[in-house]
């Protein structure tokens, strides 16, 4: 069952809440910005692909609207194609899309969206229960309060139907520590709020980041 439209949709009766991601459960905030980590390049995205974090739903009741959540994705697309798409103006709910940062191959970070507007990173989404529907006909989602980061895909990952690929580069997953600190230190956002968008994705289709280790980013965090 899908949550009832509004600020704070919690579970059906018989419902479990999403489960905490098991990668960074019982990590705590970190207490300061990372050293080298504010490095990042300008690639916004058109602003038909995100908007403002609202303070209302669509029925004019109050909602969350601070950052309180980070998900993770990754692109199945190579960079070049994935901006291209952020990029181009969508004028259809059905084909907006975008994160807030995206980290290629190399490890380069490149700012999409503000961490102040709404990315347009998770459809159908819920966490904990939260989910708010801010169009009529538009399904609840978790985007007003999340922050959205995607890792470019290796080559191998162009196949979005494959279970597994060859996985990320050390150098994405040091520049995703480094931004997911950068977060917790600016918005308090503790570590089993660091998610999937899997783990949040409430329409059975979505599955990034496939082969993502969490031993290494759990490793990188805690050597920053």
């Amino acid at each position: 069952a899908n949550p009832v439209p509004g600020a704070l949709s919690m579970p059906a009766a018989g419902e479990l809440p999403l489960q905490e991601s098991a990668g960074l459960k019982g990590q705590p905030v970190a207490l300061q910005c990372l050293a080298g980590g504010q490095s990042e390049s300008s690639a916004p995205a058109d602003p038909s692909n995100y908007g403002p974090r609202l303070a209302q739903d669509w029925q004019g009741r109050p909602v969350p609207n601070t950052p309180a959540l980070i998900v993770l994705h990754e692109t199945v697309v190579d960079e070049a194609t994935a901006l291209n798409l952020f990029r181009r103006p969508h004028s259809e709910d059905g084909q907006q899309a975008s994160y807030h940062v995206l980290i290629g191959r190399d490890g380069r970070r490149l700012r999409l969206v503000a961490d102040e507007q709404r990315a347009f990173g998770a459809g159908d989404s819920a966490f904990e229960g939260l989910a708010v529907q801010l169009k009529p006909g538009l399904r609840p989602s978790v985007n007003n309060v999340a922050l959205h980061v995607s890792l470019v895909s290796p080559a191998d990952g162009a196949d979005g139907e494959a279970a597994r690929h060859s996985g990320y580069t050390l150098e994405q997953y040091r520049r995703l520590a480094s931004q997911i600190g950068l977060w917790q230190a600016r918005w308090g956002i503790p570590g089993s709020r660091v998610v999937t968008h899997q783990e949040v994705d409430r329409s059975g289709s979505r599955r990034d980041p496939r082969s993502f280790d969490w031993a290494i980013l759990s490793r990188d965090l805690h050597q920053q």
